[in-house]
């Protein structure tokens, strides 16, 4: 009995640990590498002779080895190895089990018929395969040309001035590819390669679109000499609405901080004719029904206690001109609206009318915000 634990113990003590566990299979590993690599060199040899006339055959039973030339052959050919080869000559197990003998081992033939299939074969995966990364949605194709964001782009699609390959598509969400000419009203549209942002703190006067038929001001003069790139403005503000506006030709990007889902903060500083009662504060963050819609801030307070007049909002809704509907529906009116802070972005050293661009940094931030929104509603 005590002889049967000391057996016991003995093999669990001698029992190998988990490093010499891991070094052994290392090793084990290695020399299959080692082995394969020789094979591998003796079949490019092989088959160079083979395309000379020479015919060899393997040493002995080894039909993975290295091959030396028939009697029959005037001159031997000399078959470079390398060291690890020489060192590591590859072997097969003398007396096969059945697992072994059920596996497919590869044969000089074999080998020569996998190499011509190979070579003929790579001409056409190249010419005719299409993997699924050369594949983008329409609409996403135009966002990222640098023309829009995704949802102007879609509507661009619907309206039928978007053509591919000459015909007119009216699906956004048709899958274009890279090689496919892509028209806008007969323009041909090419992929933005370079992403740019830049971040605007923007004047009064000034209108938020790449172009105005009236010949007004946009935000786009402001920043022409930075790039050469297609810009577009996101999160967009009014003409008479100043402060943090952000321009890129990231549809992608533009996309997500315009989408509802993300419930990306907007922070804005709102003077009024008259001083905010209270009461009006509460009723703006309990909420009230607009023509279009139920609205509550997520925040609202006095930014002094001095000047009530001078109110902080906090509100994530993008509908158009929410913030002064919402006090003009209480009977004030706004006599200047400044946007202190978008998608945590905030116009600190930049004055106004002036830009700079976004740090590596605040972009990776960007595209990050606010995701948890969205694994939240798909739940």
């Amino acid at each position: 009995m005590n002889k049967k634990r000391s057996d016991n113990f003995d093999k669990f003590a001698n029992q190998k640990k988990g490093s010499a566990v891991k070094e052994e299979y290392r090793q084990e590993k290695k020399k299959a590498k080692i082995e394969s690599r020789a094979a591998g060199e003796a079949a490019r040899q092989r088959k160079k002779d083979k395309e000379r006339g020479i015919v060899v055959e393997p040493v002995g039973n080894n039909k993975r080895g290295p091959y030396k030339p028939r009697e029959t052959v005037s001159a031997p050919p000399t078959y470079p190895m390398t060291l690890r080869a020489k060192e590591y000559p590859a072997k097969a197990p003398s007396t096969p089990s059945k697992t072994y003998a059920a596996k497919k081992v590869r044969t000089p033939a074999s080998m020569d018929r996998a190499d011509i299939k190979r070579t003929a074969s790579i001409g056409k995966v190249t010419a005719n395969t299409e993997t699924p990364h050369e594949q983008m949605p329409l609409n996403k194709f135009i966002a990222h040309s640098g023309i829009s964001g995704r949802r102007e782009a879609a509507e661009l699609v619907k309206s039928g001035h978007v053509t591919v390959n000459g015909d007119t598509i009216l699906e956004p969400g048709y899958k274009v590819q890279y090689k496919d000419v892509v028209r806008l009203k007969g323009k041909v549209l090419q992929l933005q390669v370079t992403p740019v942002y830049i971040l605007l703190n923007k004047p009064k006067d000034y209108i938020c679109t790449a172009s105005d038929p009236e010949g007004r001001k946009t935000v786009l003069d402001i920043i022409k000499n930075a790039t050469t790139q297609r810009m577009f403005p996101v999160g967009r503000l009014d003409r008479n609405t100043t402060g943090v506006l952000i321009l890129t030709n990231d549809g992608d990007l533009a996309q997500k901080l315009t989408h509802p889902s993300y419930e990306i903060k907007k922070i804005y500083e709102v003077t009024l004719d008259k001083p905010v009662t209270k009461a009006d504060l509460e009723a703006i963050a309990a909420g009230m029904e607009l023509e279009d819609g139920f609205i509550a801030a997520d925040a609202v307070s006095y930014l002094s206690n001095t000047a009530k007049n001078v109110v902080g909002i906090e509100i994530h809704s993008g509908r158009n001109r929410i913030v002064r509907r919402i006090f003009e529906h209480l009977g004030y009116d706004v006599r200047h609206l400044d946007r202190v802070m978008f998608a945590n972005l905030t116009k600190k050293n930049v004055d106004r009318g002036k830009w700079r661009f976004l740090s590596e940094k605040e972009v990776r931030l960007l595209k990050f915000l606010n995701k948890s929104f969205t694994r939240k509603s798909a739940q």
